[in-house]
């Protein structure tokens, strides 16, 4: 079965190419909110200490005001990522006063839908793009669940890889960038059919405080009088609570996996079809945007998936014409929830054991996903964020039905080639330990973050509110306590600066209106303005 891998590694071993596996890029994004000191969602405006949201390529925001999103470049390995995540936090914190970083995907005192304030990007016709779209997702989805937050992990091959790769499976004839992107889409295909092992590995929402659900528990259990939650549960922000494809599946859209020029199709068909229950809404009324259009998706970033074929945009582009005009240059990971128990949201452990799971899903065979297979796919996801620490559970593998740690230590056991390489190729053991921990919970659930956090609620005899805000407020005092460089600072500074300067020029430069700049955007005529939402 993972025959291919195999002879992969045995001919780049034998052609003294296996360094070309290492040196792979990393990016972190992640989300957070601002909460007061009563662990209330922020209601105050993006700090200006931080700069303008719009621009700022290492400070922004997401759905809200309240929802940060600290992004890292792309870095050369997992220390390096880190690193830069930790000075982007520190940074933070040294501008914040009264409030604090929630440790926690899911959020606690919420007040409603009214107590989720939008984000803004100022007056220029890109920020209210921005803007525009986040108030339709409000309309569409509800604002509660566009409040979550979890971590997404970037991750490239280095470029010197795909040259020898097409060589060594005699695909010469294909052109490089062609190449490249079928890869990664068989890549993602494989992430879609293990991907049940991040959301059981990394879960860590298998708890939400009744305030998040406006005291409705559908089909969660009472833990307190505080608290909900499901006795098996990994991860309820990547369940049905959560920012799903069901509405969009249900209005007609699925993304197709097949290859690059299925993908684009697929949503392209999407972000121009009109759907009549978003034409109820409205799109202009009373002389406000309500949102972008009445189409399935206002745009491509409004289809939700766990992985993303990812090509950075150049000024106007939509996503889909940069990966139809560059191919894919990254693959984005989206399924991690936040980790309660690490300052930064994410741990190196974590961070290894998915560099090396993405190698694993790239090397191994990956065959197109029939009609079958991509509901035993969404099946096996649900089944594992809902109850996946059941022992009785089983999940769908072809024709059979199997266990998590049958499945999983399959899985993970024929990961330990690549480990090995890796550990080989940075001279390190981090690979095969991380490899090592996440066997170790395959094989006893209560190995799992899910576990531990009703573990700790139990023995604390805390709620799920009470449990993070602590850890939470532990963490913050661990990164003000921690100090950032004098050149570092200077640096973030610096990038606050840069980008207050260019939101000014950006809405200086515009001379159009914003029912024209729309027109041109959706016409693909944008001639001025970068677009990023």
């Amino acid at each position: 079965m993972y025959k291919r891998l195999h002879n992969t590694l045995s001919a780049m071993s034998k052609d003294q190419q296996l360094n070309l596996l290492a040196g792979g890029r990393i990016g972190i994004e992640k989300e957070c909110l601002r909460v007061d000191k009563n662990g209330k969602l922020s209601q105050q405006p993006h700090p200006a200490s931080l700069g303008s949201a719009l621009t700022n390529p290492y400070i922004t925001t997401d759905f809200s005001e309240a929802l940060l999103e600290l992004i890292t470049p792309p870095e050369k390995g997992v220390s390096a990522a880190l690193e830069c995540l930790q000075k982007i936090h520190q940074f933070v914190y040294s501008q914040l006063e009264d409030e604090s970083l929630w440790n926690a995907s899911m959020p606690c005192v919420v007040a409603g839908e009214d107590g989720i304030p939008i984000a803004q990007y100022g007056s220029s016709n890109s920020g209210m793009m921005k803007t525009v779209y986040r108030r339709g997702l409000g309309h569409r989805y509800g604002k509660m669940m566009q409040a979550i937050a979890g971590v997404h992990f970037n991750y490239s091959v280095q470029e010197n890889f795909w040259p020898y790769y097409r060589q060594l499976l005699m695909q010469d004839d294909i052109p490089l960038k062609e190449f490249i992107s079928e890869q990664y889409f068989c890549l993602i295909r494989n992430l879609q059919r293990y991907g049940w092992v991040v959301f059981y590995l990394f879960g860590a929402s298998p708890a939400i405080c009744k305030s998040f659900l406006s005291g409705q528990p559908g089909k969660l259990e009472q833990y307190d009088s505080n608290t909900y939650y499901l006795p098996f549960a990994t991860t309820l922000r990547m369940g049905d609570i959560g920012y799903t494809n069901k509405k969009e599946s249900e209005t007609g859209v699925q993304a197709c996996y097949d290859s690059l020029p299925s993908y684009i199709k697929c949503l392209t068909k999407a972000i121009e079809t009109s759907c009549p229950e978003y034409e109820k809404i409205g799109i202009k009324v009373d002389g406000e945007y309500r949102q972008l259009n009445a189409n399935i998706l206002q745009i491509e970033n409004e289809y939700y998936s766990t992985i993303r074929p990812k090509q950075p945009l150049v000024k106007n582009e939509k996503p889909v014409h940069a990966l139809g005009e560059r191919g894919v240059q990254y693959i984005e990971l989206r399924s991690l929830d936040l980790n309660l128990y690490d300052p930064l949201g994410v741990s190196d452990s974590q961070l290894y054991f998915l560099e090396a799971f993405m190698l694993f899903c790239l090397l191994h065979e990956s065959q197109l996903i029939d009609r079958a297979e991509r509901k035993a796919v969404e099946d096996n996801e649900s089944k594992v964020a809902h109850q996946g620490r059941d022992p009785a559970l089983k999940l769908s593998r072809k024709s059979e039905q199997v266990s998590i740690q049958t499945w999983g230590s399959e899985l993970l056991i024929e990961m330990q080639a690549v480990c090995t390489t890796l550990d080989e190729q940075n001279s390190t053991t981090k690979y095969s330990k991380s490899l090592q921990k996440q066997l170790a919970a395959i094989e006893d659930s209560n190995q799992t973050p899910s576990a531990r956090i009703l573990q700790d609620m139990h023995e604390n005899q805390e709620c799920f509110f009470e449990l993070a805000n602590r850890i939470s407020r532990h963490h913050e005092k661990q990164l003000r306590d921690s100090t950032l460089s004098e050149k570092d600072m200077i640096f973030f500074q610096n990038q606050v600066r840069q980008s207050v300067e260019k939101q000014g020029q950006i809405e200086a430069s515009d001379t159009i209106s914003f029912d024209q700049f729309l027109h041109n955007y959706f016409s693909n005529t944008v001639s001025e303005q970068e677009v990023k939402v």
